[in-house]
């Protein structure tokens, strides 16, 4: 069995187009919905299994029906990246798995009030576990609020997904190093900067980081309005793409 992503939503936060902004790609986003950026979310697909990884789309329970999916997969508990739960989990029939970092805090209400949702899958860093076949390694990495990245791994396949973070730590970036992804899915929110940014990565950043790693193939997401300007006007290095939302990456 193939695995495969689908790129849900490639924004931030602040999503594509920016309220209230009227810069250049900004104004393309409201002109024409496929240079929108929806928050960062993907859908992977492997052993005819869904996994939904990240839940910050506040619609989507319009997007997923009771029964397409099996589980989420959690970065982090940043409202952006969890908010279409809130609603989800007052629904009616079986407990949804929600597997993500031991954050005691999570969000809001969340673990207080589950609804349908099962918060017992805590996962560990570097702590390999099985998703119906699929072999996940829990990454950490550099965020305001603690957060995991995830190496995804089928039989001939390895995806790193790399969402939020500026930069990563040493270990990590260790561990990418000797498994060597195919594909890495990276937070790259910014333009190039002279000094990098606290929270997200800039271009520059990630340059450096795949300077280590090797990657043949990486995929730039968590993108604000202000790198899609700068895109607009500048290419991206070799081996580099900027993600979009509904983007397939299927691997063999």
């Amino acid at each position: 069995m193939n695995l495969s992503i689908r790129l849900t939503g490639t924004g931030g936060a602040q999503l594509v187009p920016a309220f209230g902004c009227e810069c250049k790609a900004c104004q393309r986003a409201r002109l024409n919905p496929d240079f929108r950026r929806r928050p960062c979310s993907a859908e992977v697909r492997y052993n005819d299994a869904v996994t939904l990884l990240d839940a910050g789309i506040p619609d989507l329970m319009d997007h997923h029906s009771a029964g397409s999916f099996r589980q989420f997969l959690l970065t982090h508990y940043h409202m952006d990246h969890v908010q279409g739960l809130f609603p989800l989990r007052w629904g009616v029939g079986e407990k949804i798995p929600v597997y993500g970092p031991p954050d005691e805090q999570g969000c809001d209400d969340l673990f207080k009030h589950p609804g349908l949702l099962d918060f017992s899958f805590t996962v560990e860093p570097f702590v390999a576990f099985e998703l119906q076949g699929l072999r996940v390694t829990p990454l950490p990495l550099n965020h305001s609020k603690l957060t995991f990245g995830y190496l995804l791994e089928s039989a001939h396949s390895r995806v790193a997904w790399l969402s939020d973070t500026a930069g990563l730590p040493e270990k990590t970036l260790k561990f990418l190093l000797n498994n060597h992804p195919q594909v890495m899915i990276i937070d790259c929110s910014h333009e190039p900067r002279a000094e990098p940014p606290r929270n997200h990565c800039d271009l520059n950043t990630v340059i450096k980081i795949n300077e280590i790693v090797r990657c043949p193939r990486v995929v730039l997401t968590h993108i604000s309005h202000q790198f899609d300007s700068w895109m607009m006007d500048n290419p991206l290095p070799e081996g580099f793409e900027a993600g979009f939302d509904g983007m397939e990456i299927a691997l063999e």
